[in-house]
């Protein structure tokens, strides 16, 4: 099966497409969906359009109780307990989705972190690393014989931010100094480098993964920022007033994309690619700010060497020989 064009596809959607626009007149029932963080911003969006569109979306979220109180009144939705800086957590809710005996439609790997101050988690792992991508991996990776018979969807969810740092391959840990948006930026890479290995090794097994920005979206991503630090990146005035509310998408909005990677009947037989405006994004040139995908992000040599890394330090790979 060949790899899939980093192009435009003309989808028909766009920038201001939502997650119910992209679900008109999909039928998802039957179908189980597991979204990451799916109880807040825009994981919280995205279980909603799921479960409306006739879906059942398993929850695992850091905080169950906040959780169960997000989603009450959700229909279809259920919540467990999972902790993505915890390998001991991830596994221990792998097993008891196994145990279930039930196979997945759609992963979406949509919770994160964004721009913390410097943390350790595990063995002493950079926390925006280790939770945004070696959590999911070793997610995927546990859950792969019940995502394998479902012909699953895996959606990696990055950001625009992968722009700011490729993979630091002599340390990726930040041993050495931390800029914490840096950290992101590598973080998200990681993210996308995700879906370009997984979809390179699952394809032939009928699993399809991508990769996405959602868009700018004032959301409780930025919890670590400051006032003072969305006032400098000029997002918020001294008020708190949001200065440029055309900049930014609505929560319903910005769920869309993932949405639609999740559920396009236009990506059948596509993948590996990484998205945004609910469409396949094009190639960003090394200096070019604003739109658009990495070289660094989607460098098949780059995707087969950070799933090498992440395997080891997770000590999990569902492809080991």
């Amino acid at each position: 099966m060949t790899t899939t064009p980093q192009h435009k596809i003309g989808s028909g959607f766009g920038a201001r497409t939502t997650a119910d626009d992209v679900l008109r007149g999909v039928d998802l029932a039957g179908k189980l969906a597991i979204v990451t963080g799916g109880y807040s911003g825009l994981g919280l969006e995205t279980t909603r359009a799921l479960t409306g569109a006739g879906a059942h979306v398993v929850v695992p979220a850091r905080r169950p109780d906040a959780a169960r109180e997000a989603l009450a009144g959700t229909d279809r939705a259920e919540v467990d307990e999972l902790d993505l800086g915890d390998l001991d957590s991830v596994r221990a809710f792998a097993e008891r989705f196994l145990a279930s005996g039930r196979t997945v439609d759609i992963l979406i790997g949509n919770a994160g972190i964004m721009a913390c101050p410097l943390t350790r988690v595990g063995p002493g792992w950079e926390a925006q690393f280790a939770t945004n991508h070696l959590g999911h991996f070793a997610l995927v990776n546990r859950l792969w014989p019940a995502i394998e018979p479902g012909g699953a969807r895996v959606v990696s969810v990055s950001s625009r931010g992968h722009h700011a740092s490729a993979v630091r391959w002599d340390d990726p840990h930040w041993r050495r100094g931390y800029d914490k948006w840096e950290a992101y930026g590598q973080a998200k890479t990681a993210n996308v480098l995700f879906a370009v290995q997984l979809d390179a090794l699952a394809r032939d097994r009928g699993v399809r993964a991508f990769s996405l920005h959602p868009g700018g979206i004032l959301t409780p991503l930025q919890r670590h920022l400051t006032k003072e630090e969305m006032v400098e990146r000029g997002w918020i005035d001294e008020q708190g007033t949001v200065l440029a509310p055309e900049q930014f998408k609505t929560p319903q909005q910005g769920a869309a994309t993932q949405v639609w990677a999740a559920t396009s009947p236009r990506l059948a037989g596509m993948g590996g690619v990484y998205l945004e405006d609910c469409d396949v994004a094009e190639p960003a040139g090394e200096g070019e700010v604003g739109s658009g995908v990495k070289p660094w992000a989607t460098d098949p040599g780059q995707a087969a060497r950070l799933w090498e890394l992440s395997a080891r330090l997770t000590g999990v790979d569902a492809f080991a020989a």
